[in-house]
């Protein structure tokens, strides 16, 4: 039974390989004189912004616990770095298999628990010894001048502040419980009233980033992903307007006709529905 496990992982593992080659031969034949004029058009430039675009269909998928929808939004997913590997193979700069020998080298190298000798029964270490690991490769084996010079800046800003947080708190950097998180977030919210009744444009500027920092930190100190729960309430209230609109709407009414207590009475209803 253990055999024939193994045989039918391998041959798993095999069509894989075979599909992704294919991939690779089908972006290439695209990209190739005679091939698609769209694909042919493309710059890294041009590319960049559907990488985040699919990455973002793939969070919905998974949230909407749609899994045919997800493994086709993998897939979407999966040609965006094998189209930018191609850009690079026709300038002669790398390939992608380049690029899937970086990841597994590096796989290797930040599990030493898996692929050594090292050992680390728990998800804390793991992710501990992944960083100390991560921060030597970035600076040639040096200490790095700060820990957070591995939360790239490029990053949302919502993700960053999320990044920046769990960093700190590392190395002590932390309420020592939630409440003290609350009690900033009341100062801070205090702060930006102040900023409002002067009409400080920069401060009030100033202070909702202050206020949204500590919310992430609220987030964190709670356990939930600040990016993931303001995504839903994104979704909620999607829905929520929407029943608006079509409740008007049967009504004969227009959204931008009607009054804020007639929408705020629906968007109650809609709330008390579950939508």
């Amino acid at each position: 039974m253990e055999k024939e496990k193994k045989t039918t992982a391998v041959t798993e593992f095999e069509r894989a390989g075979e599909k992704f080659e294919e991939l690779v031969e089908i972006m290439a034949r695209l990209r190739a004189p005679g091939g698609c004029p769209w694909d042919r058009k493309q710059t890294f430039d041009t590319i960049k912004t559907y990488l985040l675009e699919e990455a973002y269909e793939v969070m919905d998928a998974i949230d909407a616990r749609d899994w045919p929808q997800l493994a086709e939004e993998l897939g979407d997913l999966l040609l965006q770095p094998v189209f930018f590997a191609e850009m690079a193979r026709e300038e002669g700069l790398f390939s992608i298999g380049d690029s899937l020998t970086a990841i597994t080298e590096k796989l290797i190298r930040r599990h030493p628990h898996v692929f050594g000798d090292a050992q680390a029964k728990t998800a804390e270490e793991v992710l501990t010894r992944w960083d100390e690991i991560k921060r030597q490769e970035k600076n040639g084996g040096a200490k790095a001048e700060s820990i957070l010079d591995g939360v790239p800046r490029a990053l949302p800003a919502l993700m960053e502040a999320n990044k920046i947080g769990h960093k700190v708190a590392k190395v002590g950097f932390e309420w020592p419980n939630v409440e003290g998180v609350f009690d900033k977030l009341r100062e801070e919210t205090e702060e930006l009233r102040e900023a409002c009744a002067r009409g400080d444009q920069e401060h009030i500027e100033h202070e909702i980033g202050d206020l949204l920092f500590n919310v992430v930190n609220l987030a964190r100190h709670l356990k939930v992903d600040p990016e993931q729960a303001l995504r839903k309430m994104n979704g909620r209230f999607r829905a929520r307007f929407g029943y608006i609109e079509r409740k008007i709407a049967a009504g004969g009414g227009k959204v931008e006709e009607s009054s804020l207590e007639q929408m705020e009475e629906l968007w109650q209803e809609a709330k008390n529905s579950n939508e």
